[in-house]
Parts: structure tokens; C-alpha cells; sequence
């Protein structure tokens, strides 16, 4: 049986190192089975919730603000850890993922299987982010 699996990354790369989840997603380009879907989404819920349509298996990818901070931490949540997120975490768009995850579950539109991979960043103001790239920065 083939599974539909989307790999996302959420973030907006014009906002420091909230661009994590979409630079994670740029490097597994040609590193992935050809059936996975890869995708970014600068965390807009409806284009999330388009973009995991028809999927069997969910994987996110994005940044995480916790205080105290511990920049390139990897987190990994199942779908209802995400939902009721983590205490001291920030988002840097206004529905966060997981209200979005929530909303979606509540839809009946979200996939069977999810793993939320949030990488803690230092910042997510203004500007693009001083990391080259994710894999580099990030440690479990």
C-alpha cells in the first residue's frame, strides 16, 4: 500500500530563524522517496490544512521560541502534544500550529499519522536568519 506523506515546513524565512521548518524542507530536496510530498507554508492555517489534504502521514517541520531558550534543540510532539503546546512557547503567526492541528482534527482534515519536529531558535524578528542551514544547528 502506498502512503501519501507530507513533509512541511512552516515558517517565514523573512522573520529570523522562523524560516527553520522552510530551510529544513529546501535541504531534504532529492533526499526523500519521490512519493513524499515536500511543501512550506509561512504558517498561513488554510494553506496548511490544503497543502496535507488526502495525506496518510504528516510530518512539520518549524521553530520554536521557549524561554529559556536553547537555540537548535529539537523537540518532537505527536499531533495532540502540539495541540496542547508547550508551556512558554511562542509562534510568530496568529493562528499557531497547534490550533491549526486542532481546527483540522476538529474538520475531520487531519492526516492519521503526525509528528511535529519544532526546532528552538533564538529569535524570529525582522530579517533573515543567520543559520546556513537547519541540520547543522539542530540537535536532539
Amino acid at each position: 500500500m502506498n502512503r501519501r506523506v507530507v513533509v512541511l515546513g512552516a515558517g517565514n524565512p523573512l522573520r529570523g530563524d522562523d524560516g527553520a521548518g522552510p530551510a529544513a524542507v529546501r535541504d531534504l530536496r532529492g533526499e526523500v522517496l519521490a512519493a513524499t510530498v515536500l511543501a512550506v507554508c509561512d504558517g498561513d492555517p488554510a494553506r496548511m490544512l490544503e497543502l496535507w489534504r488526502g495525506a496518510d502521514a504528516l510530518v512539520v517541520v518549524e521553530a520554536v521560541l521557549l524561554r529559556p531558550a536553547r537555540p537548535g534543540h529539537l523537540h518532537t510532539f505527536s499531533a495532540a502534544e502540539a495541540m496542547c503546546g508547550a508551556a512558554g512557547a511562542a509562534c510568530t503567526y496568529a493562528l499557531g500550529l497547534g490550533a491549526c492541528l486542532a481546527s483540522a482534527e476538529a474538520l475531520g482534515k487531519l492526516p492519521p499519522d503526525v509528528v511535529v519536529n519544532a526546532v528552538e531558535v533564538e529569535g524570529a524578528g525582522l530579517g533573515r536568519s543567520s543559520a546556513r542551514r537547519c541540520g547543522r544547528r539542530c540537535r536532539s
